[in-house]
């Protein structure tokens, strides 16, 4: 008889499910506003990492690389945003911009029922990102984010050296 296999998985927190968790956290503190599934991946790296803001503690700890593997990134935040949807946690609108999503009717409800202290501090964050964001236009969003992603490339560069490749 052959054996059974299972597949180790590291246990992390970037599943569609944790994901999903981060974007009705962030609009149900952004409600009544929208966003694009660009800002939301934006987003969900950031609610993480606020210090890098000069925000309240990192909810999650330090990785020796910070780089949020954009690709990697939006197709997680795709993936939650459909389970979420498919909850009615969030809800999908067509835009003068494109398509965004907004908090649904039971998002606030939802996360009520979630009583951490990662919950917590969580939505606290969620919070404070939003409000700090709250008067950037989208330039000066993009703006903040190419100053991330320079400062990324800057960091693949020194790993690429520290292995001695050219």
């Amino acid at each position: 008889m052959d054996g059974v296999t299972t597949e180790k998985r590291a246990l992390t927190f970037n599943g569609p499910l944790e994901a999903g968790v981060r974007a009705v956290a962030v609009l149900e503190a952004a409600f009544p506003r929208a966003f694009d599934l660009q800002r939301l991946t934006a987003f969900d790296y950031l609610l993480v990492r606020t210090e890098q803001l000069g925000g309240p503690e990192d909810l999650h700890p330090s990785a020796p690389i910070k780089t949020p593997a954009t690709e990697v990134r939006r197709k997680l935040v795709q993936q939650a945003l459909f389970l979420m949807m498919a909850r009615d946690l969030v809800v999908r609108e067509p835009h003068a911009h494109g398509i965004c999503y907004h908090a649904g009717e039971t998002a606030t409800f939802f996360l009520n029922s979630l009583q951490t202290p990662y919950m917590k501090a969580l939505r606290e964050r969620a919070a404070w990102l939003v409000s700090y964001l709250a008067s950037y236009t989208d330039n000066e969003f993009d703006a903040l984010m190419r100053r991330f992603f320079d400062s990324w490339v800057m960091e693949f560069q020194a790993v690429e050296n520290s292995l001695g490749t050219e």
